[in-house]
């Protein structure tokens, strides 16, 4: 059993440029667009941490402007006023957040239009939903939210529709189903705001934005063409793609506790929390996911036992992602020519698992609480990079 990274003849891709004509620029967009995704992960995990999320009331626009403002004075008959006085020092921080993720989603958007521009009726398609996105904006700011909700579905279902019609040769499907989940990342973000940080939305938001980050990675990696051959790969395969689960599993569990308010139920106790190896907990209170729109969920609305039961759920699902990601870093150590992404995945998660108990000994610092959002990323990057790239040998 043996690993290389010398694109076959077979393989669709070579040099960046695909048989099918992928433009050979794509790749170069493609990775352009990761780094833009991890940044604006990272940010929104600073906005979100930081207790700046609410610092915007209106979406698109901050209190009415493109930008933000730069002191209070400025804004004194808006709207959003009568929702939440103006923090400057934090309104920044949300509309920067919203710019970067626009600048995203047009790399995404000219992913998408290069990627189909051999389809039949491939561009007009992109051109056709994306247009229809941005009418429902302008829309949805003058209060007429049907009319932009019916507009920004047709447009995901069109998307939609093409990536499930067009084969992935031209890697044309996953850019146009990139495209529909940028935009419906952005309708979470909207609603973000406008249903005040309600949890579900928020777990969700963070979702979406790492699956757009995984889906840009496998992008990339397919767009240049360099396949690592295994033996065994398809085994492998099923690992990682197992191991992409259960980290899921564990980020959605991570936002939940964020949106929550529940990183430090257990105070700064660990292992054990607030001095018991199983204190009273609530499960049932703790995961319903609907309570109504209408309650501002800054600070967390939960008593004390809902938010162990999460942070306690936090926990256990912490150890079985560390010890599967331990198992399949052993794994790929045993295998020729892996030692290198083993390294880096064993690295990876024991940093995060650091992380995750620094968080609850020194009380949730900003800082460490941002890194650990990005290293939930970098461990999705390992895996989905892998995964994008391992092939069985050519006959």
């Amino acid at each position: 059993m043996s690993a290389t990274h010398k694109p076959g003849s077979s393989d669709p891709f070579t040099n960046g440029l695909s048989k099918t004509g992928l433009s050979k620029n794509f790749h170069r967009i493609a990775w352009l667009a990761v780094a833009l995704a991890l940044c604006v992960i990272v940010f929104g995990a600073f906005v979100r941490l930081s207790n700046a999320g609410l610092s915007c009331p209106d979406w698109p626009t901050c209190y009415g402007r493109a930008a933000w403002p730069t002191s209070a004075h400025e804004i004194t008959d808006h709207v959003a006023t009568a929702i939440r006085p103006v923090e400057v020092h934090k309104a920044w921080r949300e509309q920067f957040h919203r710019m970067i993720a626009g600048l995203l989603g047009v790399l995404v958007l000219i992913l998408a239009l290069v990627s189909a521009r051999k389809r039949a009726y491939g561009v007009p398609q992109v051109i056709v939903a994306a247009a229809l996105v941005a009418v429902a904006i302008p829309l949805y700011m003058k209060g007429q939210h049907v009319a932009a909700s019916a507009l920004a579905i047709v447009g995901e279902a069109i998307l939609l529709a093409a990536a499930l019609r067009w084969s992935n040769t031209d890697l044309s499907r996953a850019s146009a189903l990139t495209l529909a989940v940028i935009i419906f990342q952005a309708l979470l973000g909207m609603w973000t705001v406008t249903w005040l940080l309600k949890p579900v939305v928020v777990m969700g938001h963070l979702l979406g934005g790492l699956l757009t980050f995984s889906l840009l990675v496998w992008t990339a990696w397919r767009a240049i063409g360099q396949p690592i051959r295994l033996a065994d790969a398809s085994s492998v395969r099923r690992l990682l793609m197992l191991g992409i689960a259960v980290l899921g599993v564990q980020i959605a569990l991570g936002g939940w506790t964020s949106a929550n308010y529940a990183a430090l139920a257990c105070g700064n106790d660990f292992p054990t929390c607030v001095g018991q190896w199983w204190p009273r907990h609530d499960f049932g209170e703790a995961f319903v996911l609907w309570r109504g729109i209408g309650v501002d969920y800054e600070g967390g609305i939960l008593d004390g036992e809902a938010r162990i039961a999460i942070q306690l759920a936090h926990r256990i699902m912490a150890g079985v992602v560390f010890v599967y990601l331990l198992g399949l870093t052993v794994k790929l150590l045993r295998t020729p020519g892996m030692r290198g992404w083993a390294s880096l995945l064993g690295v990876l998660t024991m940093a995060q698992v650091g992380l995750g108990i620094a968080n609850v000994k020194l009380g949730l610092p900003l800082a460490v609480a941002v890194a650990h959002n990005a290293g939930a990323a970098l461990l999705l990057f390992a895996l989905v990079s892998l995964l994008a790239r391992l092939r069985t040998p050519e006959v």
